[in-house]
């Protein structure tokens, strides 16, 4: 069949290059799950890409090719999972080297950074991702090595400004490393906007059905791919063959999934902004949102995911999240299901108070990854349990006098 050029990413996406297996003709690219490759009688590899399967391995091969593509970047790698990748990257600096990153990001990292940095003798500095002046104060030229952003930050979806970011690092002489999981290449592509590194938690929207745990980095140039492969096979945290498969079929579904989140999300979202119970919405597809214009300016879109205040207390938090029939109470995101989390009490349990207040992250705080459900069955689930929530919370009616 013949190539066509200028293929949109959606059929790039979907096709997965048109990489068909040459010795199959299958139009689904094969897993190879031998962990070492056959040397000729000269001891020469018969591919030199493929020696050992922690280095490199045929089944990842495709779908590396295809997160390049969709970001706009020469490479891609496939890591074990979004924490390894984010650590290929953070353990490529040397001591004394300084990290900025923001002060609402996914915790897991953030809690890593801390203890890593100081036994590794790094310096960290958090800044505010809400305040637009923050980053320049915090990032010092000539130390600062690695500006790490997550846009839009996970709980809150503050949104940072990818391009201002991307000068301000560099003129520190730092890296800008993007952590896109939320966004997706469908939404955004930060490369485009200056970005050395763009990183995804594959667990989430790449894979897309809630089966596998894995993650990715795209390099803005071959240079830095070479570097961040050479520490992924000597730390051992490449993915691997069948993990790698599952990541390339959620990615030939991406487009269509993003769409279907997205407009359930942006339906749900203005029915919460107008609702009685509901304190604050933090979705940067609505005006409202502090960071909506700098969404519509570097995105093609706002996502699936949506967090509020919910008025009424913990009381309230708990009737409204065992009230709801279709989102099932877990962490992550990104699924074909919908989930609820309650960030203070699980995603978040460890950090201090202290620490949660400076994050903006309230007891009352729920947020919601919005699945491929129906949507109406999904905000009348919501609207069910707001209002099982207000009768909780209303105060009882005071017997009348007899």
């Amino acid at each position: 069949m013949a190539k066509k050029k200028g293929l949109s990413a959606e059929t790039k996406s979907a096709q997965a290059l048109r990489q068909i297996d040459a010795a199959t003709g299958g139009i689904t690219p094969a897993i190879h799950p031998s962990s070492t490759f056959l040397r000729d009688e000269n001891y020469q590899l018969i591919n030199a890409r493929h020696s050992y399967g922690r280095a490199q391995n045929p089944g990842y091969d495709v779908a590396e090719k295809v997160l390049a593509e969709l970001e706009g970047a020469p490479a891609a790698l496939l890591f074990s999972s979004g924490m390894a990748a984010a650590m290929a990257v953070v353990q490529s600096l040397r001591p004394g080297d300084q990290i900025v990153a923001p002060k609402v990001m996914y915790w897991g990292l953030r809690n890593w950074l801390i203890k890593f940095c100081d036994n590794w003798g790094l310096g960290l500095d958090l800044f505010d991702a809400a305040d637009p002046d923050a980053l320049a104060k915090t990032v010092r030229k000539g130390k600062t090595k690695l500006v790490w952003i997550e846009t839009p930050c996970n709980p809150t979806w503050d949104v940072i400004d990818i391009a201002a970011a991307a000068e301000i690092a560099h003129a520190a002489g730092a890296w800008l490393a993007a952590d896109s999981t939320v966004s997706t290449p469908v939404l955004t592509q930060p490369i485009k906007h200056g970005a050395d590194i763009v990183m995804h938690s594959a667990t989430k929207y790449l894979n897309g059905h809630s089966d596998v745990v894995g993650g990715s980095i795209v390099a803005a140039t071959t240079e830095l791919a070479e570097s961040l492969t050479w520490w992924a096979n000597c730390l051992g945290i490449t993915g691997a063959p069948f993990d790698s498969y599952l990541t390339l079929r959620g990615v030939r579904t991406l487009h269509a999934r993003m769409r279907q989140h997205e407009d359930t999300a942006n339906l749900l979202a203005n029915v919460l902004e107008e609702h009685p119970m509901v304190d604050s919405v933090y979705y940067p597809g609505l005006r409202s949102h502090p960071g909506h214009n700098i969404a519509v300016r570097q995105q093609s879109g706002f996502g699936g995911m949506i967090s509020f205040d919910i008025s009424g207390g913990p009381a309230a938090v708990a009737t409204f999240v065992d009230k709801l029939s279709y989102f099932s109470l877990a962490e992550s995101l990104g699924g074909v299901e919908s989930l609820v989390c309650h960030p203070a009490s699980m995603t978040h349990a460890p950090v201090s108070a202290d620490a949660l207040q400076e994050a903006g992250i309230g007891q009352t705080l729920i947020r919601l990854s919005i699945g491929l459900e129906c949507s109406e069955d999904l905000v009348a689930d919501v609207l069910e349990a707001l209002e099982a929530a207000r009768l909780e919370s209303s105060p009882a009616p005071v017997a009348a006098l007899v």
